[in-house]
């Protein structure tokens, strides 16, 4: 229950405009607002989850003179609106990244994963602000994002190579190589649209015992440790030196607190799953697919594209 008391003081400078207070105040009729000491009455407005239809947020204005604290009142529900969007330690966001789609190559099908859902923080504002007075169920507005691409064109996206990378390790340490192993085909085959955002832990999801991943020296605050999943960070920094070729927006990348001898210095990219992120954003204008090949020592990135599109990437170059 979130409760928004006001209190009722003489008049000031810092009171809001009456334009801006009529936007939400002209839908209700005079004789509501010329009560005794021109209050209205408080009523409750339920924000509505717009998949379950459960209440997940109730708003309860106090008694209060809109003319007086509007400003006030509307930071309060700004505050509000932001913390249903983000999330907090009590309640899951209900903002979703993006999940990219991938390829079976097996059975010719696009395996559907994850949209990016965002709330339409400004429109839910202006929607809780209109029920001020009269109180009433107020939906959450979402925005949906698909992935940039088109489905008739996914089976021309592996014609043409735009770049590759790759990096060698000893494959006589077998917690290491399975490691890389079970990175590298969780990223194999992800379909990266136009404009999309490409997570590595997203994509990856947890590397835990129960996922496969085994136990394999990793390096933690400039020490070499034994830990679950160590070498997936080759397997991400492999994936970037690739990407990077082609000039996508790098949003996010960590260094190793010491040096590794994969790549040159400089040029890995950590990650460890509920912290740091390989993060890039798909953004020269054409999709494509990201493809793994893993060896006995060696560990190979793709980035593939049809024919027509890697023509359009060209003359959008030129």
């Amino acid at each position: 229950m979130f409760s928004l008391l006001f209190f009722l003081f003489g008049c000031n400078d810092e009171i809001a405009s009456n334009e801006e207070i009529s936007k939400y105040t002209s839908f209700v009729e005079d004789e509501t607002l010329n009560t005794q000491d021109n209050v209205s009455s408080p009523s409750d407005i339920k924000l509505i989850d717009p998949n379950t239809k459960e209440i997940v947020e109730t708003i309860t204005p106090g008694p209060y003179k809109l003319e007086l604290e509007f400003n006030q009142f509307t930071e309060e529900v700004r505050q509000t609106v932001k913390e249903l969007a983000n999330g907090s330690q009590a309640k899951a966001a209900f903002n979703k990244s993006m999940i990219l789609d991938q390829f079976d190559p097996s059975t010719g099908k696009i395996i559907k994963c994850r949209p990016m859902i965002t709330v339409k923080e400004e429109d839910l504002v202006d929607a809780i602000l209109l029920q001020s007075f009269t109180g009433g169920d107020v939906v959450i507005p979402l925005k949906v994002t698909e992935s940039g691409y088109k489905k008739e064109d996914v089976p021309f996206l592996n014609e043409v190579v735009l770049a590759s990378y790759t990096t060698i390790f000893n494959s006589n340490r077998i917690g290491r190589s399975k490691n890389i192993e079970l990175s590298a085909a969780a990223i194999n085959y992800t379909i990266v649209g136009s404009g999309d955002f490409f997570s590595f832990n997203n994509t990856v999801g947890p590397r835990d015992v129960a996922s496969g991943y085994q136990e394999a020296p990793e390096i933690i605050q400039g020490k070499i440790v034994m830990g679950i999943g160590g070498g997936i960070c080759q397997t991400s920094s492999t994936l970037f030196n690739a990407v990077d070729k082609l000039g996508v927006e790098i949003i996010e990348r960590h260094h190793h607190s010491k040096d590794v001898g994969y790549v040159p210095k400089g040029r890995d990219a950590t990650v460890s799953f509920g912290g740091l992120d390989f993060v890039f954003q798909n953004t020269i204008g054409i999709p494509f697919v990201i493809r793994t090949y893993y060896g006995p020592g060696f560990i190979t990135v793709q980035i593939t594209t049809s024919k027509e599109n890697e023509y359009i990437l060209r003359n959008l170059e030129d």
